[in-house]
């Protein structure tokens, strides 16, 4: 079974009249493979996480990238021995391109497209033994940091996000998330566990 480590917990604020974001970054381990979710934009903060865990960026296998917004995506190009995944395809940096058929090669672990807050958007499911299904979500689910994070169902069905590119898709999508997940890590914001009715 996989384990799940959050590396650096996302954030989305304003300091002296600048913003400053960058995403949740996960790692997974699995079958001796080591996986990173959505990378960010603070390389401080990543490179500092990967040490704690005993890691170099040499010693990542894949990437995920969620979605391509840079806040999630920047840093992916700094892990020299890894292959980036998106919603649908897997890359190298010789420049082959194929496609992943919705898991990681060599995992159980799923790639779930969920659009609406972009229209390439995935989420990424890993069945763990002490959290039960965890979906790392993306900005299928996010908080700016001065947001209160509501979790109850209609709260989080119903959450405002400034950038979503589709309102229907992305509820779909939430929807999905919600059925499939005991817990859920967000885009920006902390872990929690969802709450069966």
């Amino acid at each position: 079974m996989a384990k799940v480590e959050i590396l650096i917990k996302g954030y989305a604020k304003e300091k002296n009249g600048e913003e400053f974001a960058s995403s949740t970054t996960t790692l997974i381990r699995e079958n001796n493979l080591n996986i990173i979710v959505d990378p960010g934009m603070n390389k401080e903060a990543l490179l500092g996480g990967l040490a704690k865990e005993g890691l170099k960026t040499g010693d990542i296998n894949f990437v995920i990238v969620t979605h391509t917004h840079l806040d999630h995506s920047l840093l992916a190009g700094i892990f020299e021995n890894a292959k980036i995944l998106d919603n649908s395809d897997i890359y190298s940096f010789d420049g082959k391109i194929s496609g992943h058929e919705g898991k990681i090669p060599n995992t159980d672990i799923e790639i779930i497209k969920t659009p609406g807050h972009d229209q390439f958007h995935c989420s990424v499911l890993v069945k763990t033994e002490d959290l039960g299904k965890v979906v790392i979500a993306g900005d299928v689910f996010w908080w700016a940091d001065e947001e209160e994070q509501k979790i109850d169902k209609q709260s989080l069905l119903e959450h405002e996000d400034p950038y979503v590119k589709d309102r229907k898709a992305l509820r779909e999508s939430r929807k999905k998330i919600l059925n499939l997940a005991d817990y859920i890590i967000p885009g920006h914001g902390e872990m929690f566990k969802v709450k069966r009715i």
